[in-house]
């Protein structure tokens, strides 16, 4: 992707919107609009990290109730032909193919390289990568089990979503909070994560969410990890202007 002049493109992660409640994350999901607003003006792309919800699970005929605002100016960003891209993360992992048929979105299940102005990125949501995180990894091979979705599909929605959303909120395992802290740059499994793929190969920028928290580390010469943080505490996001990837702060 070439960027024309005096456009960006624009990340983010972890809204989980829903959490703790609709109610109460309802006005971080308005600020999440206005964000969206400010940005279409001069996005070429916008990557969407995961964690947009804290819970997602598309039934066959049915998907959870809300949301509308968040979706609603998606549907009106893609319409106006600017892309978006969609990667899932730890709690909206069971995204299949609503964003793409409704939005138009693709939606991704694994990082991803992408190339900008000759600037090449690694993208993804970030768990289960890299060295630790070895409860969550032995979790997410339950909840990405076939047969284990099969079997949640058979609960009405009436029960299997209220309770899915309590467990988001309240396992440890899930929701990240213990994670929700600076671990020292050595300790920082993502950091490891880009530190040994780039043994493999070079990449610009490595660009993650999950960890909800702003971070920008130099992993190699010229080569730099970057965590988005969140839509709950710091409602931060990256800003790539066809050179350089840096991330700022929404102040509505």
């Amino acid at each position: 992707m070439k960027l024309p002049k005096d456009k960006y493109i624009y990340f983010s992660s972890d809204n989980h919107l829903g959490a703790p409640t609709d109610e109460l994350s309802k006005p971080r999901e308005l600020k999440f609009v206005a964000w969206l607003d400010e940005v279409k003006k001069d996005a070429e792309a916008i990557f969407l990290l995961g964690d947009l919800f804290d819970f997602w699970f598309e039934y066959k005929h049915a998907v959870p109730k809300g949301f509308v605002r968040v979706l609603g100016k998606l549907a009106e960003i893609r319409d106006a032909g600017i892309p978006i891209y969609f990667f899932v993360g730890n709690h909206d992992l069971w995204m299949r193919d609503y964003f793409q048929k409704e939005l138009n979105i693709p939606v991704f299940h694994h990082p991803k390289e992408f190339t900008f102005n000759n600037k090449t990125f690694l993208i993804g949501h970030g768990d289960g990568l890299g060295p630790g995180d070895k409860g969550y990894k032995r979790m997410k091979k339950v909840f990405t089990n076939k047969f284990f979705q099969w079997c949640y599909r058979w609960l009405h929605p009436d029960i299997g979503i209220p309770i899915a959303k309590h467990l988001s909120v309240k396992n440890k395992l899930i929701s990240g909070d213990e994670d929700a802290k600076f671990l020292g740059e050595e300790n920082e499994w993502l950091v490891q994560y880009a530190k040994r793929k780039l043994e493999q190969k070079h990449y610009d920028y490595f660009v993650f969410g999950h960890r909800h928290l702003p971070m920008e580390i130099k992993v190699g010469n010229n080569s730099k990890y970057i965590n988005l943080g969140d839509w709950i505490s710091y409602y931060t996001y990256g800003k790539f202007d066809g050179e350089t990837m840096c991330l700022n702060t929404f102040k509505e």
